[in-house]
């Protein structure tokens, strides 16, 4: 069998991992498509690329940001004509349909677009000082190398919302993509390059966490830690970054409800169930894993819940009649699998799916059937824990009050959705709901590049990507100007 072999790129030269080691890429729909092979990193690659990108620094953070925005502007005209082909390449890496990847790369266009405006608004303020003869002022800048750990669920628009915003603020990075989706961070790194971004500014080391990530986040040389994963991973990447005084920007699990209110357009409802808990497979931190059905209409919604479910196409998402696609590799068949016999072991009632498909052309990769429990209380594991696959729980409630505390009771707080027509419950759910974010008669997945995204609770640490994420890839500077040529103190009792 014959594949591409890929490489590392370390200050502009795409070379191989010091130890030679390579891990395969596989299509999750069919695994005897070999996307190719990529660098098995370890600490040594880790050590080159951020010896890289600090030397990168020194020129990178003077180039005016708005010189630094134009190769982010070219970078969404080259993605905007590579959109096709990234797609389907994406596709045979990560498995999801192509519209989904078509969007996928759309999400970095966008975020493209919208990051080269922030080149001419990297607004400080100016303010009186309390002497006279003296200008002050507030400047953005820099933090410096930043490392970005990134996930496979969204291999190029994830990456795009971390990289862009630290490239127009004038810092340098070192990525490591998922070991199981790193040609899209190829692709999208190699356009900017292509676009103009000087050698050694983004640096990608491939491989393993604990061999490639932990190095990333221990480097003394690395000022700032921007990761998105699971809670669990995301607590350890805090915990050794701290050790070396790093900021870290941290986008983790969600267990996102859906409310559905007795008075809610019921097909609009169901739309949006179908798709925020099995698009992308269930696989979003935003998926809609929980749906909270007001009692008068739980039973008409359920049956109608599943009559579709049961009718969604699941197969190789690079055939445009299929609408679910693989879940990403084995050990998240073997998650699904494990939370379907928790649920069955709660007493929660299997309507559908809970099943692995390997009959027939399922047989070449991970399928999970579509899946729907019902007569699930909010204290049931299924109900509280992350799934990551295309599982979804139906939780039944009388009051709207009642809704709300079942939407908090959970340790996470990414994405929340409520339908209702009552414009009075609309925005009490918007106050109360505790989430990052809170969609009113829409699906808990669908987020856009220019507003803040994060969570709170256990889904973050306050940071956001998004219209959030220059306040983490800048620090303040404070300025003094006195131009009174004579020594004034200030923070003393000047009052006469």
């Amino acid at each position: 069998m014959t594949y591409p072999t890929y490489h590392n790129l370390i200050g502009g030269a795409w070379v191989p991992a010091e130890s030679g080691k390579t891990i395969l890429n596989l299509n999750p729909a069919d695994h005897s498509d070999v996307i190719g092979a990529f660098p098995a990193s370890d600490a040594e690659d880790v050590a080159r690329a951020v010896a890289a990108a600090k030397k990168a620094s020194a020129l990178w953070r003077l180039v005016p940001a708005p010189k630094r925005a134009e190769i982010l502007l070219r970078t969404g005209m080259l993605l905007q004509e590579r959109k096709e082909k990234y797609a389907r390449e994406m596709t045979r890496e990560m498995g999801k349909v192509l519209a989904e990847t078509r969007g996928d790369v759309q999400e970095a266009i966008d975020e493209a677009f919208y990051v080269a405006g922030e080149g001419r608004r990297l607004f400080g303020q100016t303010t009186p000082s309390e002497l006279p003869n003296k200008f002050a002022m507030s400047v953005r800048m820099p933090v410096g190398v930043v490392g970005m750990i990134t996930p496979w669920n969204f291999p190029m628009a994830i990456p795009s919302w971390k990289l862009f915003p630290a490239l127009v603020a004038g810092n340098t990075c070192v990525i490591k993509p998922a070991e199981d989706t790193p040609l899209s961070t190829c692709n999208l790194v190699q356009t900017l390059m292509d676009a103009g971004l000087p050698p050694g500014v983004v640096n990608i080391v491939t491989g393993f966490g604990p061999d490639a990530g932990a190095p990333l986040v221990e480097h003394p040389d690395v000022r700032a830690i921007s990761f998105t994963g699971s809670s669990e991973v995301g607590s350890l990447v805090a915990q050794r970054a701290a050790a070396t005084f790093k900021q870290v920007s941290l986008e983790m699990g969600g267990k996102n409800a859906q409310i559905v209110l007795g008075d809610a357009n019921l097909d609009l409802a169901l739309d949006g169930a179908l798709w925020g808990a099995f698009g992308t497979t269930g696989q979003r931190c935003t998926a809609t894993s929980r749906i909270l059905l007001q009692r008068g209409i739980a039973a008409e919604f359920t049956e109608r819940l599943v009559a579709r479910a049961e009718k969604l196409r699941v197969g190789n998402g690079l055939d445009e009649q299929i609408e679910i696609g693989p879940q990403i590799h084995a050990q998240q068949i073997e998650t699904s699998k494990k939370y379907v016999d928790i649920a069955l072991g709660e007493g929660a009632k299997l309507l559908t799916g809970g099943r692995v498909l390997q009959e027939g052309a399922y047989s070449k990769g991970t399928f999970f059937a579509p899946t729907v429990f019902a007569g699930v209380t909010s204290t049931m594991r299924i109900a509280r824990e992350e799934v990551f696959g295309p599982v979804v729980s139906l939780v039944e409630f009388d009051t709207f009050e009642q809704a709300v505390e079942i939407a908090n009771s959970i340790d996470y707080g990414l994405s929340t959705a409520l339908y209702t027509r009552d414009v009075n419950r609309a925005f009490t759910a918007i106050r109360d709901l505790e989430a990052g974010i809170t969609y009113i008669n829409a699906p808990t997945i669908g987020a856009e590049v220019h507003l803040p995204f994060g969570g709170v609770k256990h889904t973050g640490n306050g940071h956001r990507e998004g219209n959030g994420a220059l306040d983490f890839f800048t620090t303040w500077k404070a300025v003094y100007v006195d131009y009174s040529d004579k020594l004034q103190r200030a923070q003393i009792d000047n009052a006469e």
